[in-house]
């Protein structure tokens, strides 16, 4: 059991998809770093997972909310549970994507 879950995983890091953005423009999307995140939470590490994408471990547990309402509804006051994880998360992606384009391109600003 652990060799094949070792296998998949290694296989999983072969076989990540590319980020067009990147691709095209060179410059890191608010998304880029999500994959390797799950990557290193499917290996038990929470820090890894937290310093690659600090919003994936809310993503996921969102997806899984998200799930989990369709089936049971639970949410009933008019999504606004769902709203408000929707804002917090997007905040986190913000201020993250912003916090690592600072550390990426702040010299240039600096050099203004």
């Amino acid at each position: 059991m652990f060799c094949s879950r070792l296998v998949f995983i290694n296989w999983l890091q072969n076989h990540l998809l590319p980020c067009p953005f990147k691709y095209l423009t060179g410059i890191d999307c608010p998304g880029c770093g999500f994959q390797r995140s799950v990557m290193a939470l499917m290996q038990g590490s929470f820090q890894k997972s937290f310093m690659l994408y600090p919003a994936a471990i809310p993503l996921l547990l969102f997806f899984a909310y998200g799930l989990a309402d369709n089936f049971f509804t639970l949410d009933t006051s008019k999504n606004a549970i769902k709203k408000s994880l929707f804002a917090f998360i997007g905040s986190i992606i913000l201020v993250s994507y912003g916090i690592k384009l600072w550390g990426l391109y702040g010299h240039y600003i600096a050099s203004v």
